[in-house]
């Protein structure tokens, strides 16, 4: 039985010691390292680089707009009624999408895509259809069965038949952010969908033979109990989602001026909070899902219990992901993407994205270009990260190095994780353990060389607790 198959290991002392603030490595260098001095020439070059190697692409379109604001959310997000504001913010996105298709090669396949948000199911079905076609007719997609193309939905604020207009459009995967189904716990969140609500569409979804269903619960939210979390979850499980993905509420009122209307007397507190976790995760595994990581779970025929068993699985801005050869190609409003050795993020506000757009240029805001370095660490981050082992000996075939010799000071960083068994090191390489699943950011964390400087600052960057 492999790690992710094996009941989790629970030290709750041990947790509590090594629970710090940290980056989710949804990306190696982490956002804050982008710089707005980045040469698009570098975009460029690397385009180059990823057709002379052939990588497929995934594409991810960013659809802001959303009818109701959530307190919790920390998306770059617009609240709006007014449904005028998203035909003019599609074509510029397919107009940003024109530009990069003539960068590509035309046979460079689209093997999975994403619409996020905001609320993707905000616009119509003749924009979803024009923002589809126009994506066909730019690039060339794989078919239904081989593709994974995906979009997020809020279940409270989408019919059956919108769902159906996306599968005709070749949608087959959804995932529907449910959080919570207690009534009080809704209400302190201003998130409202109903149990019969999921479960219609569920079943909707289903009938129109979409090949994934996800959903999206978040814990530590405020009113939220163990015995509150316990009833969402068995209805949860009762309607068998394909995956699941279990995310830690960071209450940052801060960074995130919709978090001010959340009362801190509502929310429950640390000790609680591991308390749901715990149960949560068991849970979880007792019914049957497997524990891919940090915040995912899926059944074991899965496309992601797959991709992780044959070496596939890859953090990316969507978090765990199939399909690790792909590079990212992502439009509109803040949206990042990840192409050969670059990151390039686009204007975070509406009016900078658009005013670039009429303009005729890309509307990128920031970039980086990781040099060999930035590359082998993200290789280290993303091997822990997705399978909770690293082999030195691919290390050195990879970047012709001694990586014991390498990572010298790393290593030494990690010892106390040895002495307290989360992880073993010996000559093939690190192997976190069971005890230590819980804490994988926090071994990552040792690799970052930017978080490792970042620690004399006199401004940090202020990051979420990793559990």
């Amino acid at each position: 039985m492999s790690i992710f198959e094996q009941p989790i290991e629970w030290d709750e002392q041990l947790i509590q010691r090594y629970d710090l603030a940290g980056p989710r490595y949804t990306s190696y260098p982490t956002a804050p390292q982008f710089q707005e001095s980045f040469s698009q020439s570098s975009l460029f070059r690397a385009i180059v680089r990823s057709n002379l190697a052939h990588r497929p692409l995934s594409l991810y379109f960013h659809i802001p707009f959303c009818e109701s604001l959530c307190y919790y959310c920390g998306c770059n997000k617009i609240v709006t009624n007014n449904k005028s504001r998203s035909l003019p913010y599609i074509q510029r996105m397919i107009q940003e999408l024109s530009l990069y298709a003539d960068m590509f090669d035309p046979g460079k396949e689209v093997q999975q895509l994403h619409w996020g948000g905001g609320t993707p199911t905000f616009i119509s079905n003749e924009e979803m259809s024009l923002l589809m076609n126009a994506s066909r007719r730019l690039f060339t997609f794989a078919d239904d069965k081989s593709g994974e193309f995906a979009i997020e939905i809020h279940p409270g604020r989408v019919s059956v038949n919108t769902m159906a207009h996306l599968r005709q459009l070749g949608f087959n995967r959804v995932s529907m952010g449910v959080q919570d189904f207690d009534e009080r716990v809704q209400k302190a969140v201003n998130r409202f969908n109903t149990y019969e609500q999921v479960a219609g569409l569920t079943r909707g979804l289903r009938e129109q033979r979409y090949q994934s269903v996800s959903m999206d619960l978040i814990y530590g939210l405020p009113l939220q109990s163990k015995q509150s979390l316990q009833e969402t979850l068995q209805k949860v499980i009762d309607l068998e989602p394909d995956r699941l993905s279990l995310f830690n509420y960071a209450h940052m009122p801060h960074l995130f001026k919709s978090q001010k209307l959340i009362r801190d007397e509502d929310l429950p507190g640390p000790s609680e909070k591991l308390a749901m976790l715990h149960f949560a995760i068991e849970t979880l595994q007792n019914a049957g899902y497997v524990y891919i990581g940090m915040d995912h779970f899926a059944k074991p025929d899965d496309d992601l219990v797959i991709a992780q068993r044959e070496g596939k699985l890859q953090r990316n801005f969507q978090g765990y992901s199939t399909h690790g050869n792909c590079d990212l190609l992502a439009v509109g409003v803040s949206s990042i993407s990840m192409i050969d050795n670059v990151y390039v993020q686009n204007a975070r506000d509406l009016n900078s994205y658009q005013q670039k757009m009429d303009m005729g240029l890309l509307p990128i805001a920031k970039g980086f270009t990781l040099n060999q370095e930035d590359l082998l660490r993200r290789f280290v981050i993303n091997r822990l990260i997705c399978y909770c082992e690293l082999s030195f000996h691919e290390i050195a075939r990879a970047f012709d190095i001694n990586p014991q010799q390498h990572f010298r000071d790393e290593l030494q960083q990690l010892h106390p994780m040895i002495t307290e068994g989360l992880i073993v090191i010996d000559n093939s390489g690190i192997k976190v353990l069971n005890k230590g699943r819980l804490l994988i950011r926090r071994v990552c964390m040792v690799f970052d060389e930017y978080l490792q400087k970042a620690t004399n600052n006199v401004m940090p960057i202020r990051y979420s607790k990793i559990i």
